[in-house]
């Protein structure tokens, strides 16, 4: 009996060390991903998918990329540019992007409708 009472404690001792070690290594690849040169490199990444999948000519970045939280692994940014088609005669448009961080593949939507011309009082 005395036995079984020593291995079960050393294995959740173990058990227990196992999980500390998964813990800090976590904790250790997520202070890597949050360092200023990562995340540059995911704003990079983030500007090039978006502008590959966008239809604009010209198409640039409106601004900063606004990362959700991470259950929706979604980043999103407002792009800008000229509509492609002849009978729009390049006007200019927005389309925004959304960029899956677990797939790095991203969609793009007409965003136009997203802004509403300012009235004046």
């Amino acid at each position: 009996m005395l036995t079984a009472l020593i291995s079960h404690r050393q294995r959740s001792a173990f058990a227990f060390i196992g999980l500390a070690l998964a813990g800090t290594f976590t904790c250790a690849l997520r202070a890597l991903a949050a360092t200023p040169e990562a995340w540059a490199a995911h704003e990079q990444e983030v500007t090039a998918a978006c502008i590959a999948a966008s239809a604009l000519q010209g198409a640039r970045a409106a601004g900063q990329p606004i990362e959700f939280d991470d259950h929706t692994r979604t980043t999103a940014l407002l792009l800008m540019g000229h509509h492609a088609a002849a009978h729009m005669e390049g006007r200019r448009a927005r389309e925004l992007c959304l960029f899956d961080k677990q797939s790095r593949k991203a969609a793009v939507a007409p965003a136009d409708a997203l802004f509403t011309p300012l009235s004046r009082p």
